[in-house]
Order: structure tokens, then sequence, then C-alpha cells
């Protein structure tokens, strides 16, 4: 097992919800300073786990283990951390309760504080669903987040994205396999459709004119189609995918008793010195909507990845992007907080 686990026993979720023996699997990178002063905080993404968020880390990278001490959190539903895979009953499979942005990050914050002592957080930083952590963050913890990352993600799902979402889940669901969520086989034509529902929304049309994807090695549409996508969410369980597409579709970092839904009110209240870096040809999160929460958050920079990869400009396949990326946090780590 490369990761740890932080027990934080019995959890009153936002749905009022007592989860117990609730776990959050997390890994770290690099060492804690002595003042406590180099930390970062890098939460997963949807069907991620910690393990892929490390193509951004690395020796002379801007999140350098040898810099920083870089905590990497799994999101509740991805199977590491509690999820309706490793829940037990009556919260197991189906019948896993609504989970929000907002508990997660709630979460996050009692393994960095209890944990680890942690006071100042150099910088939160994520993509897609971990972009939306990151807001949640900042927004939470306004006097505690020193600087703010989040790229290819919104600090809300604006309704464009919940649609995209609901179409993501409806081939799952339809699965004659799927059986309320009680399988005893994985539905794996149900999972293989979702994945052919992804592809047309995670790169852009320039992605497939331009046979991008000859890039990763496929040599033509259909190979890329069912070696890249058909497997896309393949070992992921099902019953975990819903859950944490759940909680994509309802994430807000107004949506709870801090602000209560007033949106312009919760990014306003952000301190950090924050870089919004939304992707030009991201098909669901999209360039003005990221440009709007930007002019909402106190002199916020809004650096777009001009790029044909979609959102998966994000995801740390495509060398220029990556490097676009890294060349940024590299800056805004080197600038003075607030």
């Amino acid at each position: 097992m490369d990761y740890e686990i932080y027990e934080l026993g019995e959890v009153a979720l936002q749905s009022g919800v007592l989860l117990p023996d609730v776990i959050l699997a997390y890994k770290t990178y690099g060492k804690l300073n002595d003042d406590k002063s180099n930390a970062i905080v890098y939460p997963t993404a949807l069907a991620d786990q910690h393990y892929q968020n490390e193509w951004l880390i690395g020796p002379g990278k801007a999140l350098d283990p040898e810099r920083y001490f870089i905590i990497v959190p799994n999101l509740l539903g991805n199977g590491l951390s509690t999820s309706p895979s490793n829940a037990r009953p009556p919260f197991d499979r189906a019948r896993f309760p609504h989970v929000t942005v907002f508990d997660n990050v709630r979460l996050q914050h009692r393994l960095v504080t209890e944990k680890f002592g942690i006071r100042k957080i150099a910088l939160v930083t994520g993509w897609s669903m971990g972009a939306m952590q990151a807001f949640q963050w900042g927004a939470g913890y306004p006097e505690m987040v020193e600087r703010l990352a989040p790229f290819a993600g919104t600090a809300k799902t604006w309704p464009h994205t919940y649609v995209f979402l609901e179409g993501v889940k409806a081939p799952l669901l339809a699965d004659a396999a799927w059986h309320g969520g009680d399988y005893g086989e994985p539905p794996a034509s149900g999972l293989r459709a979702v994945g052919r529902v992804y592809a047309g929304w995670g790169l852009s049309p320039a992605f497939y004119r331009e046979e991008l994807y000859c890039q990763l090695g496929y040599r033509t549409l259909e190979d890329f189609l069912a070696g890249f996508w058909d497997r896309n969410f393949a070992g992921v369980d099902a019953n975990n995918l819903l859950a944490m597409l759940r909680t994509g579709q309802h994430a807000d970092i107004s949506a709870n008793p801090v602000y209560n839904g007033d949106f312009a009110k919760a990014l306003g209240s952000i301190k950090a010195r924050t870089l919004v870096m939304p992707v030009s040809s991201d098909m669901y999160f999209h360039t003005e909507e990221s440009e709007f929460e930007a002019k909402c958050i106190p002199d916020a920079a809004f650096v777009p990845i001009e790029s044909n990869w979609g959102h998966f400009a994000g995801r740390g396949i495509s060398p220029d992007d990556s490097k676009f990326i890294d060349d940024q946090l590299k800056r805004l780590l080197m600038s003075e907080v607030r």
C-alpha cells in the first residue's frame, strides 16, 4: 500500500447523515519543514487516485518534494477513501449517502490540521473536480490558504456541466446488469459506454480533427476509442463512479451554512493569491464561466491554457500543456502572499 489512512470516526455529512468509520486515504511527498510553512494540498479529481496526480510532482517541478510537503487527499468515493465499495451496511453500494465537495474539504482540513498541525497552506491546486475542491478550500478557509491555483475546473457546477454529467450517468443506469446498484458482476457494458460518452467531451473537436491521439501512440480514431476510452472507467466500481458524479454535479462553494448560496460572496471571500487556469477548448468547464468567477475573486489572475487538448490539457498527458501549468505554478509559488 503506497498511501496512508486517516481515521475520522463518525462524520456528520452536509446531508445530515451520520456516516460511521470514515477514512481519508492520502499520500504525502517531501518533508514538512520546522515552521510548517511549506505545505501544498493537491486533491484528486473524479475517478482518480493519488498516483494520477504524480505527473505534477517531482524534483525540479513546481511541486518539488525537495522544497515542499505535498499532501494528496483522495476524494471520498474513489475506492480508497470511504466509498460505496468499502463502506459497511447500511451505507454500502447504492445506499451510500450523498457527499459534497464541502464534506470532502472539511475532512481534508481535519487531516491537515489534526494530523500535521498545519495552520497555513502555501498552495492549494487541482485539476477538474480537484479544482473544485481547491476553490472550496479558498472560500472555506480564506485565512489559511496563501495561494490558490485551480485548473480546468470551476467553483460550481454550471447548468451545462450538470447536463453533461447526466449524460455520463445515463448509460450506466441503463445497463441491464446494473440492478439498482446491487450487481453481482460489474456493469461492464455501461462502464464502457460511459467512456464513449466521455470521449466526445473530454477532448476538443480540434483534437480529433488534427488526430492528436497519434501522439499517444494510437494509429486510428477507432484504435483510440477502443484502446483509451473503452478502458478508461473499466477498473472503477460503478457505485463509486456514481457517487463521485453526484458530488461533482452538486458542487458549489457557496452551498453551505457559511455562504447560504451567495456565490459572489463566497468567491469574494477568497484571500489567497489566486491563479484561475481554464482550458481554452474545454467542452464543459467553459472559459467564460471561469472568467466570471475570476472577476469575483479579489485580484485573481485569469490565465487560460491555450490548447487543443480540451479538458484533458490538465491531465498530464500533453507535454506542452503540462509544462505551461508547471511554469505558472512556479511563478505563483515565487510570488509574495497578501
